[in-house]
């Protein structure tokens, strides 16, 4: 069945599947409840054995290969991803999450004006007006926990924003490559750096903490992180981070289920608002897409 379906529609069913994966990683961390710097470390860790397994399955004698196939753009790749984890868990150590997450919605438009200055990438109008709609669904959503904050989480918080979309867009600079396999040297790269924060190093995590690390770290976030590392082999990366968008309705569906924090109406109307613009947008690509094939006498997959 999968298959059968268009290149884009692979695209979207990949990196949309990507974010609902990785949706309860904030749930999981207040669970979790460790210092910064020791999340940092295991969560660097563990992701890299995780991303590691991956790719060995998926490669098997070609393991190696794969991860020199990324060549210097794939260490790019790497570091931008290793800053984008530590953007988000210091932005949401300095400032509100809420102010997090709606700077991190700006990593659509910001990959998007990268797209256009370094990739000539031309995005239609329709793609604009969806990343405005999302843009204000996400402010809908964080309203009630953003604020002031303070300045050093709000720029951390626009690191990771930033080198989320980087990334994305590094990537389509190398046209069928899969870059995913370096996001096991992203996750070595943050365990081997996190212990720099702390002044009392490194301590083993309780019998619970460590069951739910396990679980986010070494296969929510591994799968997860994959599929949408994948997305600009088939997308551009302004798409892929509005796709990226849906771990925030996901995450806040998640800790209302969980811990019973209920989000506000606003909250309710943003999710919808990002979910429904999403949907339009792809019906309306689809229709496109199927004119033009069907103009050049091709019969449309899927």
């Amino acid at each position: 069945m999968f298959s059968n379906l268009s290149f884009r529609q692979k695209g979207l069913l990949l990196t949309a599947a990507g974010p609902l994966i990785i949706s309860p990683d904030a749930l999981l961390i207040k669970l979790i409840d460790l210092p910064d710097s020791q999340m940092l470390f295991w969560r660097g860790l563990l992701t890299a054995l995780g991303f590691l397994i991956i790719v060995m399955l998926r490669n098997r004698r070609y393991t190696v290969t794969s991860f020199l196939h990324c060549g210097w753009v794939g260490l790019g790749v790497a570091v931008l991803f290793t800053l984008s984890n530590y953007g988000f868990v210091l932005g949401n150590q300095y400032t509100k999450g809420g102010n997090v997450l709606m700077i991190l919605a700006g990593a659509p438009l910001i990959a998007a004006l990268l797209s256009r200055f370094f990739l000539q990438e031309h995005l239609p109008l329709r793609t604009w007006i969806a990343i405005a709609l999302c843009l204000l669904g996400t402010s809908l959503i964080v309203f009630d926990d953003a604020g002031t904050g303070s300045w050093v989480g709000n720029g951390f918080a626009l690191l990771a924003a930033f080198t989320l979309a980087a990334n994305f867009t590094l990537c389509r600079t190398r046209p069928g490559i899969d870059m995913s396999p370096m996001l096991t040297l992203a996750g070595l790269m943050v365990a081997a750096t996190a212990p720099l924060l702390a002044s009392g190093g490194v301590a083993l995590p309780s019998a619970d903490q460590a069951s739910l690390l396990v679980l986010l770290c070494l296969i929510l976030i591994p799968m997860g992180f994959t599929l949408v590392q994948r997305g600009p082999l088939y997308l551009p990366s302004a798409e892929v981070s509005l796709l990226f968008l849906l771990e925030t309705v996901a995450g806040t569906l998640w800790v209302w289920w969980i811990l019973h924090e209920q989000p506000s109406n606003l909250a309710f109307i943003g999710g919808a608002l990002i979910i429904g613009t999403l949907l339009v947008k792809n019906l309306i690509d689809r229709r496109i897409q199927k004119r033009r094939l069907e103009a050049a006498g091709i019969k449309p997959a899927g």
